[in-house]
């Protein structure tokens, strides 16, 4: 896609690479192996998919590509036309994924800076501002440059970004910091620490260049040698954080002028939908009646009604239900595993 001139002060294409090969088993059962989260809504704008959302949302950038799984390619390019698709050879997490996404989009494009995007967060705000000073710093840092969203609230689940030494509109990296405990992550919105949103800008050279030296290099060599399906097997799945981002000594951090959630898991829909005055936040067909602080959703095929309970999610997709107490809802994924070994995701 060829959208607006991105920045005036970019002397290369910005690309936004929409990263859309996980599932989000934590939001089992809206989400499905043949339903990923991204081909959801979540009580964005309307009736569009979070994906969707996400690539109208960089459509200033030049080119626009979505990274995503084999079995979901035809429906990526169902839904955005508009986006050039990148099929990941296997699934093994953010860190090869990216290096592939990376190395293809120099071969396809060029000298570039690319926009690594998640397809499965609920964004508002300023995104194209900090996207642009974000780009601008991969140029002029020649390094990783990650966005650091201002926490809202002191939250356990995830990661942290202490910055160190202020460069203007950017900051070097201190130091990553890992999913803290309450105590912890109190101190850390107390210091002036970001949330790690996973939302990152780089040249596809200074990517490889630092997985060179990290757990991908065999998968780097693999593809300089035009050999990717060797490179996939010769890597273990691993975090483009844990792979590349935790290890470097070139990191910078944007501070992001927008909103953001990840809407991880379901206690996450209160926040992103009107709650009602006992605190019930209905996504879907649903009813409660003396009940406080429930998550109720339905995909509209069946109705839920919740009567006299509190600090619940109750969940309908298709031919599932899913009751979890709230302060619960991280161990949906021990259902979704389950069900894995079953063959039932």
């Amino acid at each position: 896609m060829t959208g607006n001139d991105a920045t005036e002060t970019i002397d290369r294409p910005v690309v936004a690479l929409v990263m859309a090969g996980g599932t989000g088993t934590r939001l089992y059962p809206a989400s499905r192996s043949d339903r990923p989260k991204q081909f959801l809504s979540l009580g964005g704008d309307g009736d569009d998919s979070l994906l969707s959302q996400t690539v109208s949302r960089v459509g200033f950038a030049d080119e626009i590509y979505v990274s995503t799984a084999a079995d979901h390619a035809d429906r990526v390019r169902e839904e955005v036309p508009e986006a050039g698709v990148l099929v990941e050879p296997a699934a093994k997490d953010t860190g090869p994924a990216l290096v592939y996404a990376a190395h293809r989009v120099r071969e396809q494009v060029g000298e570039c800076v690319l926009l690594a995007v998640p397809s499965d967060h609920l964004v508002a705000g300023g995104f194209e501002s900090s996207a642009k000073t974000a780009a601008r710093a991969a140029v002029e840092t020649r390094g990783l440059v990650a966005f650091g969203v201002e926490p809202t609230r002191p939250a356990t689940g995830y990661g942290y970004i202490e910055p160190g030494v202020s460069e203007g509109e950017w900051a070097e990296i201190g130091q990553f910091r890992e999913k803290p405990d309450e105590a912890t992550a109190e101190q850390f919105v107390e210091d002036g620490f970001y949330w790690n949103a996973g939302l990152f800008a780089w040249t596809p050279e200074a990517l490889l260049r630092e997985a060179r030296d990290s757990p991908l290099a065999a998968l780097v060599d693999a593809l300089d040698e035009g050999d990717f399906e060797r490179g996939f097997r010769e890597v273990e799945s691993v975090s483009i954080d844990y792979a590349v981002m935790e290890r470097t000594d070139d990191a910078y951090v944007v501070p992001a002028d927008f909103s953001w959630d990840d809407v991880g898991a379901w206690d996450a829909v209160e926040r992103v939908v009107e709650t009602d005055e006992d605190g019930n936040a209905i996504l879907g067909d649903g009813l409660a009646i003396d009940a406080e602080n429930n998550v109720v959703a339905s995909d509209g095929d069946a109705h839920i009604s919740a009567v006299g309970v509190e600090g619940l999610v109750v969940a309908a997709y298709d031919d599932r239900v899913l009751v979890v107490p709230k302060d619960d809802a991280q161990r949906v994924r021990e259902i979704v595993s389950e069900l894995r070994d079953q063959g039932r995701f």
